[in-house]
């Protein structure tokens, strides 16, 4: 068997259906939309979500509807007990998190979180720090700086 050779199944391709091409064709008339009504007329019909003029389910549950803050600031976020990898009294900022894999890029600014532990002094320097990494940094020894 050669690719040239390579068929559909039958039955899998179907003819185009012509609708509105005499009563002969099965599909003429009304074309398969019914009788009268708006969506039987050529450009009817209505939109999604709506219910003929009864309050919309999207409306009456306020609740679900929501949205989306454009001005929210994205984090790259390392928490505290990644930072273990580098070596004691070592400088760590973005790039140092970038080189080491912490990070995916430094086009976002870097936010430190305080889950896991530190056991040794680092400076550590980013753009935020949470209050609990904050703590746990000083207790370990080691200083903040926000650039």
């Amino acid at each position: 068997m050669k690719q040239n050779e390579l068929g559909s199944p039958i039955g899998a391709r179907h003819k185009r259906k012509r609708v509105g091409r005499g009563n002969g064709s099965g599909r003429g008339t009304y074309s398969g939309r019914g009788c009268k009504g708006q969506k039987s007329r050529s450009g009817g019909g209505v939109r999604l979500g709506f219910e003929g003029g009864q309050l919309p389910l999207i409306k009456r549950l306020p609740g679900k509807r929501g949205f989306t803050n454009i001005f929210k600031t994205e984090y790259n976020v390392v928490n505290v007990g990644k930072l273990d990898i580098f070596p004691s009294g070592t400088e760590v900022g973005p790039e140092e998190l970038l080189k080491a894999g912490l990070i995916k890029s430094l086009s976002r600014p870097t936010k430190i979180l305080g889950d896991g532990e530190i056991h040794q002094p680092l400076l550590v320097k980013a753009n935020e720090f949470s209050a609990s990494a904050e703590r746990k940094i000083v207790a370990g020894g080691g200083k903040i700086e926000r650039v």
